[in-house]
Parts: structure tokens; C-alpha cells; sequence
């Protein structure tokens, strides 16, 4: 590998979550001087401000707008419930076309005590519902798989093969999957699932971090690439034996790191994206 490989950030993205305690102000223009290439921006980073001119500041400091984080959420157990659900992904469409962004990741939502089964169906009709805006905005949906310890009620979708079969049935090509090591490297039919994905033409999305253990907490507890147990880089090359050649996007819930110095954490984010992706 050449030096200049081994210091090439053009395909690292950030989420904003990952540096939460920064505005997207800061985020952006720490991003920025860090040579890293992407931003995935999500939701709550867009309150108050024009949408518009973050997506064009974020243009001009060179920052790829690779998705916005998140939309979803579908089930409910009331009809009101559904309904605002389509409202709300409706609206976070509006919002990506206007930000720039060519994608939104879909956190599927699930509903306490109801079937999963039912939630499952609510997801496909929701995702089939905000379709056609999908359509008018050219903005493609990201279906991410959650672990299944997230079954009860923030993913009816826990497997790559789970969000293949919503895949399937909606049959569209603005539906497609964001696969997140954290949520899938423990599946053993992850090498064939992810292939399956890449031959369908539905790999869309490439999320990193790593798996502690012991772990202190199962959402806010994630680890930087190299921290953990996930074969970070053996996952990338089943991606990119796919053809995929999109970003490697670092989504890490921390609150260890949050703690710290953030222009610490980013440098440590870009020097292990570098030694362990």
C-alpha cells in the first residue's frame, strides 16, 4: 500500500451524532480541515437553520453530503400513529432535498408488545407510502438493519436478509439497505447477505464502528474501529467485492468519547479509519 493510500481520508464520512457535543457549524468546518471527504448530517443538526445554506457551506468546505440521518419509525399501534410517521418521513425528505442530500437512512422503528410481524408490514407500508415523494426528489431510502437487541422497539428489521425480503417486496430502485457493521457482524450468512445486496444493486450505505466487551451500554457504548471484536476491514472488502465504491461512514454512540476533547476524538477517528479500515 502506498503512503498516499495510507493516508487517504477522501471516502471517510462522519456522522454528526459521532461528534455530538459540536454544532453543525463546528462540525463542518472541523470536518473540513481534517481532509475528511464526507458528512452524513443528522436531523436535530438542521433545527433553526436554513436547510438550504447548510447544504451550500457544506458544498463549498468541500464536504460530500452522503445522507441524512434519520428518518423511519413507522409502526405504531394507532392509526394517528401511522400517520405521523408518513408525515414525519415525508418531511424528512423535503428536508434532504434541500440540504443536498442523495439519501436518508431509515431506522425502522417496532412497537413494544406488538408482533413483529405487524411492525414488519407497517414498515413496507410506510417505506411504500413516502415513496412517490421519494420519486419527485430523486432522494433513495436506506433500510439499516438493527441488531436484534433492538427488536423490541427500534427495529422490526434485525438482519441483512430481513431487509432484503422489505426490499423484495417493494421491488423499487430508491430502496436499498445501509449495512452497519455494529448491527450485522455477528450474522452468519453476512458474507452471502451482503453479496446478495450488491448483486440486487441495493448496497447503498456503509456505516463503521466497533463492538466493545464488555461493553457498559448497549446504545452509547460504541467503540472506534480497532477497539472492539468486529473484523472492521474483512467487512469492507466483502462490501467492496461487491463494486461498492461509496464512503466509509463512522457512526459512533459514545459517551465516553463524547466526554472527551473533540478535536482529539477526530483525530482519533481519522488514525484509526487508517490503521484498521
Amino acid at each position: 500500500m502506498s503512503a498516499s493510500e495510507l493516508s487517504d481520508t477522501s471516502k471517510l464520512c462522519v456522522h454528526t451524532i459521532t461528534t455530538k457535543p459540536w454544532s453543525i457549524e463546528e462540525a463542518m468546518d472541523k470536518y473540513s480541515e481534517a481532509g475528511i471527504g464526507g458528512i452524513t448530517v443528522w436531523r436535530q443538526w438542521l433545527d433553526g437553520r436554513d436547510i438550504a445554506s447548510v447544504g451550500g457551506k457544506l458544498r463549498e468546505r468541500n464536504l460530500e453530503i452522503v445522507s441524512l440521518c434519520r428518518g423511519g419509525f413507522f409502526p405504531a399501534k394507532t392509526q394517528l400513529g401511522l400517520d405521523e410517521a408518513i408525515e414525519d418521513n415525508r418531511r424528512a425528505i423535503r428536508e434532504a432535498a434541500e440540504l443536498g442530500a442523495p439519501m436518508i437512512v431509515l431506522v425502522c422503528g417496532a412497537v413494544p408488545g406488538q408482533p413483529l410481524e405487524e411492525s414488519r408490514k407497517q414498515i413496507a407500508d410506510g417505506i411504500a407510502a413516502v415513496l412517490p415523494l421519494a420519486e419527485e426528489h430523486g432522494i433513495r431510502l436506506a433500510i439499516e438493519p438493527l441488531h436484534p437487541l433492538y427488536a423490541d422497539d427500534r427495529s422490526a428489521i434485525n438482519t441483512m436478509a430481513s431487509a432484503n425480503a422489505v426490499c423484495d417486496q417493494l421491488d423499487h430502485s430508491l430502496v436499498g439497505i445501509a449495512a452497519d457493521v455494529y448491527h450485522i457482524w455477528w450474522d452468519p450468512d453476512l458474507a452471502a447477505q451482503i453479496q446478495l445486496t450488491g448483486e440486487k444493486g441495493r448496497l447503498f450505505a456503509f456505516h463503521i464502528c466497533d463492538w466493545l466487551t464488555p461493553t457498559s451500554d448497549l446504545l452509547n457504548d460504541r467503540g472506534l474501529m480497532g477497539e472492539g471484536c468486529i473484523d472492521v476491514r474483512g467487512i469492507r472488502a466483502m462490501v467492496e467485492a461487491t463494486g461498492f465504491s461509496g464512503f466509509n461512514e463512522v457512526e459512533v454512540f459514545s459517551d465516553r468519547w463524547w466526554s472527551q476533547d473533540q478535536d482529539e476524538f477526530l483525530q482519533a477517528i481519522r488514525s484509526a479509519y487508517l490503521k484498521h479500515c
